[in-house]
């Protein structure tokens, strides 16, 4: 178990936070309305769940706190790990007038963490600026040198502190014997003392919040690059008859090298159970299928088996456990789709008729999303038997768990009750943390945010549809602060539902800008096949690829279009380099929005301080993108340096992570950003010698 802290981003910085020992002399407990009031503790979520974190993550830790009158106070967070060990680490104050304490701690050690906030009355350092203050001006300096005498005494006094220690404070106590003004003064300002009292302070008053807890979640919970295909896909070959053979899990396993080789960690599967004849869907959602046609995997379930089995057409389960293993080899983690609904031909349907719903003529209700329809799937419904339904999805979950899946892309948890989400993912996670449930939760912002606090480790956002750079330096700052305690953005530039018109109409630029937003702005993004290839026709009228590959086969041929030059394979693979190379990059709650002259000009700042890398030493990216696909910009870029810990005016070297030009930096920069070559600056700030 491990808690770093470190210090604040520059333009936050205070006095250096230093490990707090404290020495309460005659501290007595207030309550949270007392003295000393403590009110807004953050990390913290609503509907009183517990915070999330993933191992690694820098928390920052506030709370407001303050008290009447000048007297100063000092605030500080009392940590207790998962194996018990408690550790306590100062709090400095933001200086902006909001009365707001923080500190950033590195939470490293994977369960739950229980954390409170305490202030108290600053002895030392209220008597010492008091001190300063009226000695300079030779007001009462014999009352305030006898006052510092008595308190360096109690301070003394305090068989605690050790001995060396308490000689010291002794013989300052005597040197404030009859003290003139300058020998009172100098100890008021030795800076020495105020790190000794600052390592140890001196309360005569304390208040404390309630305890909080924060759970901590395995890395791959909050970072992580996904990659989605379809395993019938990956492999499937057209037959003399021009019907396609499936591809299989041994063909998709053949892809494995090219997934790993562009730098992606997660490689998602869309539903490989079998599929439902009975309104089986045909070439672009038409309802006319052919004998050939596939049908729609999220069609769940058929004569071979429902949630628990494999498609026939991809192998056996012997064959998936082997995908799974060879995905891990290649450095790989497969997640698997949870979708909660069922093909009119899918098993539950005899056996469960009360987990549907039944209309009046008898007929059982199919999905709707108007003006979509999906005639080929039932969804569930929790009223009839919800005990029994969910104990077989804990059943169905359970049995992919032991098939070597550990992460569950969820398929649209809204439309299921949110109290059966809390009690599933409880369930899972108390027998096996490390698994992960990412939700695909398009939906309004209350039912997104509470599937998030109930217990998703992640989910999809609105990412796809904030396109200008004010959409998405709101959207952006609002996941990085206002959401960052419980909700882990997955920002997929694409899905098989989702084909925007900025990817449609925006050309190749725009697919780069979308890519590197997506995996410099967050620490989890994803792609879905076919990204790579800028396939960008979508059907008329929908924000759907034309012949999509929920209803067909698609046959892709990846490395000759690389070998032509005309695949963003490579930029992807340079985007994930650049990922793995940036620890800055690996955090959520650490971005910057920064400001242009151009409203087509996006620029935000990803920094990490030095004591949290693995070397070191402080890394932070400024990324500068031109969010107008179809444009040539020239512009100047305002950046708040402090935030890297550079005085406003000072130079700075950048280096671009994607041209590997450098250039000599300010706070206020000329860019062009040409759409038609290069529309994104992806700058790393070099450490100053």
């Amino acid at each position: 178990m491990a808690a770093r802290s470190g210090s604040l981003p520059a333009a936050l910085r205070s006095p250096a936070q230093i490990p707090l020992r404290p020495l309460a002399g005659s501290a007595a407990s207030d309550t949270r309305t007392g003295r000393i009031p403590l009110a807004d503790p953050r990390p913290s979520v609503p509907g009183g769940f517990p915070a999330k974190a993933f191992a690694g993550e820098v928390v920052p830790f506030s709370v407001v706190a303050f008290r009447e009158g000048h007297d100063r106070i000092g605030a500080q967070i009392r940590l207790t790990g998962p194996d018990g060990t408690t550790s306590l680490h100062r709090l400095s104050a933001l200086d902006d007038g909001s009365d707001r304490w923080r500190a950033d701690i590195a939470l490293d050690a994977q369960g739950s963490w229980h954390y409170r906030f305490e202030a108290f009355a600053d002895d030392f350092a209220t008597w010492a600026h008091a001190a300063s203050v009226k000695i300079a001006a030779g007001v009462d300096v014999p009352v305030v040198a006898a006052l510092g005498r008595d308190l360096l005494a109690r301070a003394a006094a305090d068989t605690r502190r050790p001995a060396k220690e308490r000689a010291a404070l002794t013989a300052l106590t005597t040197r404030l014997d009859e003290a003139d003004a300058a020998t009172a003064l100098a100890v008021a300002t030795d800076t020495e003392l105020a790190a000794l009292f600052a390592d140890r302070p001196l309360m005569s008053l304390s208040a404390e919040t309630a305890t909080q807890t924060i759970v901590v979640e395995r890395v791959t919970a909050g970072v992580g690059a996904w990659y989605e295909f379809f395993p019938r896909s990956e492999g499937a070959k057209r037959n003399k008859d021009g019907t396609i053979a499936s591809g299989t899990f041994r063909t998709a396993a053949k892809q494995l090298g090219r997934v790993a080789d562009m730098g992606f960690d997660v490689l998602y599967l869309p539903p490989i159970h079998p599929i439902g004849r009975t309104h089986r869907k045909g070439p672009n959602n038409t309802l006319n299928a052919g004998p050939a046609d596939p049908g729609s995997p999220w069609a769940i379930g058929a004569a071979e088996g429902g949630h628990d089995a494999v498609h026939p057409d991809l192998g056996s389960l012997a064959d998936f456990r082997a995908f799974v293993r060879q995905a891990r080899k290649a450095g790989i983690e497969v997640a698997l789709d949870l979708a909660l609904q069922a093909s009119p031909d899918h098993p539950w349907v005899a056996a469960h008729p009360e987990w549907f719903t039944t209309l009046p003529d008898g007929t059982i209700a199919y999905a709707e999303n108007p003006p979509k329809k999906y005639q080929d799937i039932y969804p569930l419904n929790f009223d009839g038997d919800p005990a029994g339904l969910r104990e077989e999805v804990l059943r169905v979950v359970t049995h992919w768990i032991a098939q070597g899946v550990r992460i569950f892309r969820v398929d649209n948890p809204h439309t299921k009750p949110l109290q059966f989400w809390e009690w599933l993912i409880a369930k899972v996670t108390a027998a096996d943390p490390d698994v992960v449930f990412l939700a695909e939760a398009f939906t309004r912002p209350a039912p997104l945010r509470g599937l998030a606090a109930a217990g998703f480790q992640q989910s999809y956002t609105y990412f796809a549809w904030r396109n200008t750079k004010r959409e998405l330096e709101e959207f952006l700052t609002g996941l990085a602060t206002e959401t960052a305690d419980y909700l882990r953005p997955n920002l997929f530039v694409n899905t098989p539902d989702i084909l925007t018109e900025y990817l449609q109409f925006g050309g190749r630029a725009a697919y780069k800008v979308r890519a590197a937003i997506a995996a410099t702005s967050a620490p989890t993004y994803g792609v879905y096949a076919g990204y790579e290839l800028f396939e960008n026709v979508a059907r008329p009228g929908s924000e759907e690829n034309i012949d999509n590959e929920k209803y067909e086969y698609k046959l892709r041929d990846f490395a000759a279009a690389e070998t032509a030059g005309d695949s963003l394979a490579p930029y992807l693979r340079r985007l994930n380099e650049i990922r793995r190379a940036h620890p800055a990059l690996g955090q959520l709650r650490n971005l910057s929005v920064h400001w242009s002259d151009d409203d087509s000009i996006l620029v935000y700042s990803k920094h990490l301080d030095g004591a949290f890398t693995p070397d070191g030493v402080p890394d932070t990216v400024i990324v500068v993108a031109n969010v107008d696909p179809h444009s040539v910009r020239e512009t100047t870029v305002h950046l708040d340096t402090r935030v890297w810990g550079v005085e406003p005016g000072a130079l700075f070297e950048v280096e671009d992570l994607l041209s590997g030009e450098t250039w000599t930096w300010s706070d206020h920069d000329y860019v062009r950003l040409d759409a038609f070559t290069e529309p994104v600056h992806i700058l790393h700030v070099k450490a100053r010698s």
